[in-house]
């Protein structure tokens, strides 16, 4: 705690600034969204933006997030927190953004259809029909396929659509376990996973021939899922069980096993991959959990029935200005426990970061050989540290 107070009375003094992974909570029972500051865990804001809100999903620059309100998507810009636009759709419940943020691929519960929004013009296209209702989608990372799960009516209820995005129509159809409901797709674009709500089971698709290639065991009624940074963990929360399963990508089995808050639905990872977070629609809090050691670190309330279900942490770069207030180079994430990456607006050969610590001792430097690079500091003790690149400078808070 202490620790904490003067990490954090240092960077005032500095008159530093950081601009935090934040996430977006929409809580369904109350019509607002709960603003989480992800670097010190608290509630920024929280501001109303309808009803029924469900669906969610962050565009891949972190600058809009869209939520799905009662027939109709809203726009919530991250500078401002708050709406600036809608678009009408028939009945949202997936939302997925395109990776290049040209488009927002909707899933109509309650109806056999897809819509897409174009975001230059906030126009819905005409629907387009589906196997027959959707629940839950996800997007490949090359913005080619859209995973639409079908989730009913019984009988009809154990299909994935998958949705070409050039040619706008339906390619296959894949059968998964019943009432399919979430979907996640993993960072390499080799694999979809399917949380199947009746069978109490997750299916996994291989996305290149979009068949599934194994079948993996879990809690009760498996809701919404999620895959880790580098593909390596998948998690699912379950229902029914007030659990959260995680799941070895390489074996495809469940390693643990995390109790959560009453009936979680939302799971969302942290863009560096530190933190998960889990919203418990009854509870009306969300968990944060440390992903590399699969336990909750905190608990925070939130608004009523957080149900959150996509994608809702801003995935904006995460920094500390320079010294200087010099634009040209970001550090992300900020603070870190392991890993951060330095980017150059203008880059030029022959670079090197140095970090030192308080004193003024070196402890590590490298070459830079590119632009953007990613960095090891995990041997590093705790604390602050700067970093200088030509001349720019600034902070590093190591956790």
């Amino acid at each position: 705690m202490k620790k904490s107070m003067l990490i954090l009375i240092l960077i005032v003094l500095a008159g530093i600034t950081m601009k935090a992974q934040t996430a977006y909570i929409p809580n369904a029972g109350d019509g607002t969204v709960s603003v989480i500051n992800l670097a010190t865990n608290i509630v920024d804001t929280t501001f109303s933006v309808g009803q029924s809100e469900f669906g969610v999903s962050v565009s891949a620059d972190g600058a809009s997030v869209y939520i799905g309100n009662m027939g109709a998507i809203g726009y919530i810009s991250t500078q401002t927190n708050s709406e600036y636009a809608y678009s009408t759709c028939l009945g949202p419940n997936g939302i997925v953004a395109s990776p290049d943020g040209s488009k927002v691929y909707v899933a109509n519960i309650g109806y056999s259809n897809m819509q897409i929004i174009n975001t230059s013009t906030n126009i819905s296209s005409s629907p387009i029909t589906l196997s027959n209702t959707p629940f839950g989608v996800a997007i490949n990372p090359d913005g080619t396929k859209v995973y639409f799960t079908i989730d009913g009516p019984l009988g009809n209820d154990s299909l994935v659509n998958v949705f070409n995005t050039t040619t706008n129509t339906v390619t296959t159809s894949i059968f998964v376990g019943h009432m399919p409901t979430g979907i996640a797709i993993s960072p390499n674009g080799m694999k979809a996973y399917v949380a199947n709500a009746n069978d109490n089971t997750v299916s996994v698709i291989n996305s290149i021939m979009d068949t599934v290639i194994a079948t993996i065991q879990v809690g009760h009624y498996p809701y919404g899922i999620v895959v880790n940074h580098d593909g390596s963990k998948v998690y699912v929360s379950n229902y029914n069980d007030n659990t959260i399963s995680v799941i070895d990508s390489a074996s495809n089995t469940v390693i643990n096993t995390i109790p959560v808050g009453l009936f979680p639905v939302g799971l969302s990872i942290s863009p560096d991959g530190s933190k998960l977070v889990c919203a418990n629609s009854q509870s009306n809090t969300i968990n944060i959990i440390n992903p590399f050691l699969d336990i909750v670190t905190d608990t925070i309330a939130v608004g009523h029935g957080p149900l959150s279900f996509g994608n809702f942490i801003s995935s904006a770069h995460v920094g500390i200005p320079s010294i200087n207030n010099d634009k040209g180079i970001s550090i992300y994430p900020n603070p870190t426990a392991n890993t951060i990456t330095i980017h150059q607006d203008t880059y030029s050969p022959n670079q090197q970061i140095i970090i030192t610590d308080v004193l003024g001792n070196r402890v590590y430097s490298q070459a830079l050989n590119t632009a953007t690079e990613t960095i090891d500091i995990s041997h590093l003790s705790s604390g602050i540290y700067f970093y200088e690149v030509s001349g720019k400078r600034g902070k590093i808070i190591k956790e």
